[in-house]
């Protein structure tokens, strides 16, 4: 590449000194080699001056501002980097917070559907004993009715009999001989009407 370079200025430089030598009859002055030594020396100085400008004063300004720039941009970065952390780790905290609060209300809820499970099964026992000792309670009254209803009934139907007689004949009948007929009836037909 170099060299390419190299090759093409010398090339420019033949080109440039043949149109050189042609115009100094009457051509462009700053070709005219007479004048070349004064036009070399204010060319040196003002590169000269413009260099030592640029470098004193522009340059260490532009340098300082991209330094400034460039620590300005790595703060920003770990800065980043740490306020990226920071949330990965509050991100972390939050969802065990979450996962916690989730499992925490898990547990809650099942204790609570345990403790309601338990307290319906407490008052279902409650009762189902209470209605066990309701219909025990009823069976004995029924056993009761059962046994003392054919007394009651052969009462009732002496005093009937007792009353259709005397009412049929106009005579009063013996109760002894018609509680005799109805002990005896219901005793042949006790079973068929009583149950037992």
């Amino acid at each position: 590449m170099i060299k390419k370079i190299i090759f093409q200025l010398v090339t420019f430089s033949f080109l440039v000194e043949k149109k050189v030598f042609a115009a100094e009859s009457g051509g462009m002055p700053q070709l005219n080699p007479e004048f070349w030594v004064s036009q070399i020396f204010w060319l040196t100085l003002t590169f000269g001056l413009l260099y030592v400008v640029l470098s004193k004063l522009i340059l260490p300004k532009i340098s300082a501002n991209l330094e400034s720039r460039k620590s300005q941009i790595s703060d920003n970065i770990e800065a980043a980097d740490k306020q990226r952390e920071e949330s990965e780790a509050k991100l972390k905290e939050y969802e065990e917070i979450v996962l916690k609060s989730k499992n925490e209300a898990k547990n809650i809820f099942n204790e609570a559907r345990e403790k309601a499970l338990k307290d319906i099964n407490a008052k279902r026992e409650v009762l189902d004993k209470q209605i066990h000792e309701e219909v025990k309670k009823a069976e004995d009254e029924i056993d009761q009715l059962r046994k003392s209803a054919p007394v009651k009934i052969n009462k009732i139907a002496i005093e009937t009999a007792s009353e259709l007689t005397q009412k049929l004949i106009g005579a009063e009948v013996n109760n002894s001989s018609i509680s005799a007929i109805v002990d005896d009836l219901s005793k042949r037909n006790g079973d068929k009407y009583y149950g037992n």
